[in-house]
């Protein structure tokens, strides 16, 4: 009997331990992975979800201590949650993308703003040498794959949240980076040639993103 009792705390502590896990597995693996790495000198910073993490930042700028913290799947909620990590080696720049998981899950325009504005602050108030640059959320192309259709819908939202971060740019006096206007078609698409699936991009989006930024990289 008590060995039955005991089976039975264990698997409950076990689900409930499951059910306060608020993000990923992968999220937790990643950052957990984050938080073992050694902080070194002048990093800059890519920070944001899956389209950040798919790209090689090391190979993409070799001449710079690039550091990638995206990770896949992730929304402005987790990014505040990691921030203290991010922000550890007080690092040279960082460059934001995010944003689209938000809207996938339901959040609209409001809650992604906010935790933007937080973000923001979080980061100038505790990291106060550091270059902060704010990336408009990349078009979609629902025309292209079959997956992520609640992100490849959500192109009104896109447009809202870019206006909105634009205008938090010049508020903090902060660079807004419009990728969006760089990555379109003529129908306000994600161009074919810049994705695989019509949310991630290409090894041609990553070389477009690199020249975008180049200059505010270097």
């Amino acid at each position: 009997m008590k060995k039955y009792i005991l089976l039975l705390v264990v698997f409950c502590l076990t689900i409930n331990s499951y059910s306060q896990k608020k993000y990923s597995e992968h999220y937790y693996k990643k950052y957990e992975l984050f938080k073992s790495e050694a902080d070194t000198k002048n990093e800059i910073v890519f920070l944001g979800n899956s389209i950040t993490e798919g790209g090689n930042w090391k190979d993409l700028f070799p001449n710079i201590n690039a550091v990638n913290r995206g990770i896949s799947g992730d929304v402005t909620d987790g990014i505040l949650n990691r921030l203290d990590e991010v922000i550890s080696s007080q690092p040279k720049k960082i460059f934001l993308l995010i944003g689209i998981n938000d809207l996938a899950r339901g959040n609209n325009t409001k809650h992604v703003i906010e935790n933007c504005k937080k973000i923001i602050e979080y980061i100038l108030q505790n990291s106060v040498e550091t270059e902060l640059y704010i990336q408009s959320l990349l078009p979609v192309n629902p025309m292209i794959g079959e997956k992520f259709y609640g992100h490849k819908n959500k192109q009104q939202e896109i447009k809202q949240v870019n206006l909105h971060l634009k205008s938090l740019a010049n508020t903090f006096n902060l660079v807004y980076i419009n990728l969006y206007k760089s990555f379109r078609n003529s129908k306000g698409f994600l161009k074919s040639k810049f994705t695989y699936d019509g949310l991630h991009l290409s090894d041609k989006g990553y070389k477009k993103w690199r020249n975008k930024i180049r200059k505010h990289v270097l």
